[in-house]
């Protein structure tokens, strides 16, 4: 009789098989003007990306929430926003996960939290990438379409 537990088993796949990796993330200087950001927001069709410093450590996040503020400032101050940088409207709320995570431990993260995309840290603390809710969903379909062992 053959055991009914290894019938069931998935190949939970690791969080580094689905994320964008660093090579091919857009990624944001804190010093780009803010115009620039949201050109690239659109033209790109992202919602975010990770802001980093000339060092290429990661100091924030700048996503289409943080660029609704451009209307709000723009409207209430009467200020251009040529001038504005992506430093003035990036937020620093943003969750960082390690390469050791696989999809299961991903997909829990999202769920109790309110983050759509987590940055995927390397060993040595370096962004080695971003991973979002999409990418989980592409994981669960893949998944899904792979016979059981």
């Amino acid at each position: 009789m053959e055991d009914w537990q290894s019938a069931t088993t998935l190949h939970v796949p690791s969080v580094t098989e689905y994320m964008t990796p660093i090579k091919k993330l857009i990624t944001i200087k804190e010093d780009t003007p803010v115009m620039e950001v949201l050109h690239t927001l659109l033209d790109k069709r992202i919602t975010g990306a990770p802001v980093l410093n000339d060092n290429g450590d990661v100091v924030g996040l700048i996503d289409d929430k943080d660029c609704l503020n451009m209307l709000l400032g723009s409207a209430y101050y009467n200020q251009p926003l040529e001038r504005d940088t992506v430093s003035e409207y990036m937020s620093n709320v943003m969750k960082e996960i390690t390469v050791d995570y696989d999809m299961v431990r991903v997909a829990n993260v999202f769920l109790t939290t309110p983050y759509k995309r987590l940055l995927v840290k390397d060993h040595q603390g370096k962004l080695a990438g971003q991973i979002s809710r999409r990418d989980v969903l592409r994981a669960i379909r893949d998944m899904n379409s792979q016979p059981r062992n």
